[in-house]
C-alpha cells in the first residue's frame, strides 16, 4: 500500500469501475472516470487502475455482469485493492454481491461525494446537512452494513415474544434520528433567513458554477481579502461565505456557493438546501466556468439543468470563463466567438476582475432598487411546494 512523502498516512488503495452503456460516446466515459479520480484524491485515497465494461443495460445484481465481476476480483487480489468505486448508483443488493464477490469494500460515486462532504463540514450547518444526507443515504442500505445484527431480539428469557429485529431497531433509531437533524436544521436554516432579511435592500450577487471552477478564487478576488479557502481540489467550498463588496460605485454581498457536479444524488442535493437558497435569493447570478476543463461546456450545462431545477433560468446571469490564462488561444477565440457575453478573466491573476465589477455594476444599475426578493424567494418555494 502506498505511503506519502514525509512519512504521512497511508493513502487507501483503489480501483475505479464505470460501465459504458450502448450508445453511450467513450469520451463520456473517460470524463466521468477521470472525474472520478479527482474525487477519489480528494477523499485521500490512491487509484491503483481503472476498468470500464461495455453492455447494452445494467446487470441487476452486479451492475458489470458476474463474467466481468470475477475479473475484477482477480485484479482486486492481484494489486490488493481495498476498495473498489463505482462511477453509478449501486443498489444495497449489488453492493452486497460485489462485496462477496471482490473480498473488499465496494462503494458508489454518492458514498465517495458523501465522504468528501464528511471531511469538508466545518460549520454547525453543514455537519448537520452532511450527517443527514448520510443517514438518507444508509437507511436502505442497513440489510448490508447491519446483516451480522439480523437475529431475533425475542427467544430468550424474560424477552419472548418480543419479535423486532435489531435490524428494524437500527432503522427506527436512524428515522428518528434523522427527524432530530431535520428540525436542528430548520432552526439553522431559520437564523440564516433572518440573517438574510437584515441584508434586505442591498443586492446579493452569488457566485454559481461546476465546483473547482474557481469561484472561491473570484470571491476573494471581488471582496480584497482570503475570505474564502481556496485548493485545487473538488469542493473545498460546502458553507456559502458572504462579503459586502462594492462594484461602479454600487455596494452588494457576493455569496459563495457550493460547487455543482454530474450525477449528484438528489437527497444530497436537498440536504444542501441552505446552499441553493442564497443562490434562489440573489439578485444576480455570476456562472463561473473553467475554461481549461476539456469538456467545460458540459460543466456548463450540469449547472444549467441545476438552475432549471430551482426556477432560476429568468434571474439575470453574467458568465465569467475562468483560468483565461492557461486556456491556449484557440480555445479563447473559440470562447469569445460562442460566447460573446461572456467576461474572459483570471481571478489568480487578476486579468478581467475591473471587467467583471464593472458589468456587476451595470446590472445592479440596470435592475434598480431592491425590493421584496425575500417575499418573491418565499413565493416561490412555496409554490414549487
Amino acid at each position: 500500500m502506498p505511503v506519502r512523502q514525509g512519512g504521512a498516512a497511508p493513502r487507501e488503495k483503489v480501483l475505479l469501475v464505470g460501465v459504458r452503456l450502448a450508445g453511450r460516446p467513450a469520451a463520456d466515459t473517460e470524463e466521468h472516470l477521470a472525474e472520478l479520480s479527482l474525487l477519489t484524491d480528494t477523499a485521500g485515497g490512491a487509484v491503483a487502475g481503472q476498468v470500464v465494461q461495455e453492455r447494452t443495460r445494467f446487470d441487476a445484481g452486479t451492475l458489470v455482469g458476474r463474467g466481468k465481476a470475477l475479473q475484477i476480483a482477480a485484479r482486486v487480489q492481484e494489486e490488493d485493492v481495498e476498495t473498489v468505486i463505482f462511477d453509478d448508483e449501486l443498489s444495497p443488493a449489488q453492493i452486497r454481491n460485489l462485496e462477496k464477490i471482490f473480498g473488499a469494500k465496494v462503494i458508489d460515486r454518492s458514498a465517495l461525494i458523501l465522504d468528501i462532504f464528511a471531511r469538508r463540514a466545518r460549520s454547525r450547518e453543514a455537519r448537520t446537512q452532511v450527517e443527514l444526507a448520510q443517514l438518507q443515504y444508509l437507511l436502505p442500505r442497513l440489510t448490508r452494513r447491519w446483516t451480522h445484527l439480523s437475529r431475533q431480539a425475542g427467544g430468550s428469557i424474560g424477552l419472548r415474544g418480543v419479535g423486532e429485529t435489531q435490524l428494524e431497531i437500527d432503522r427506527r433509531l436512524i428515522r428518528r434520528r434523522i427527524s432530530r437533524l431535520r428540525r436542528d436544521l430548520a432552526r439553522v436554516e431559520q437564523a440564516r433567513r433572518e440573517r438574510r432579511r437584515s441584508r434586505e435592500g442591498i443586492p446579493k450577487v452569488a457566485l454559481i458554477g461546476y465546483t473547482n471552477s474557481g469561484k472561491s478564487t473570484l470571491f476573494n478576488a471581488l471582496s480584497g481579502g482570503v475570505a474564502a479557502p481556496v485548493e485545487d481540489r473538488l469542493f473545498a467550498t460546502l458553507d456559502p461565505l458572504v462579503r459586502r463588496c462594492r462594484a461602479g460605485g454600487s455596494d452588494y454581498v457576493a455569496i459563495d456557493t457550493v460547487g455543482f457536479i454530474r450525477k449528484l444524488p438528489h437527497h444530497l442535493v436537498a440536504s444542501f438546501r441552505s446552499t441553493l437558497e442564497e443562490t434562489i435569493d440573489a439578485d444576480v447570478l455570476v456562472h463561473v466556468v473553467d475554461l481549461t476543463h476539456a469538456r467545460y461546456e458540459e460543466q456548463m450545462e450540469v449547472t444549467q439543468t441545476v438552475l432549471g431545477e430551482e426556477g432560476l433560468l429568468d434571474r439575470p446571469c453574467l458568465l465569467v470563463l475562468n483560468k483565461c490564462d492557461r486556456a491556449g488561444d484557440g480555445v479563447k477565440a473559440r470562447a469569445r466567438r460562442v460566447h460573446p457575453e461572456a467576461v474572459l478573466m483570471s481571478a489568480l491573476e487578476g486579468e478581467g476582475v475591473g471587467d467583471l465589477k464593472r458589468a456587476i455594476g451595470a446590472e445592479i444599475r440596470r435592475r434598480g432598487p431592491v425590493r421584496g426578493r425575500e417575499a418573491a424567494g418565499a413565493g416561490r418555494k412555496e409554490a414549487a411546494r
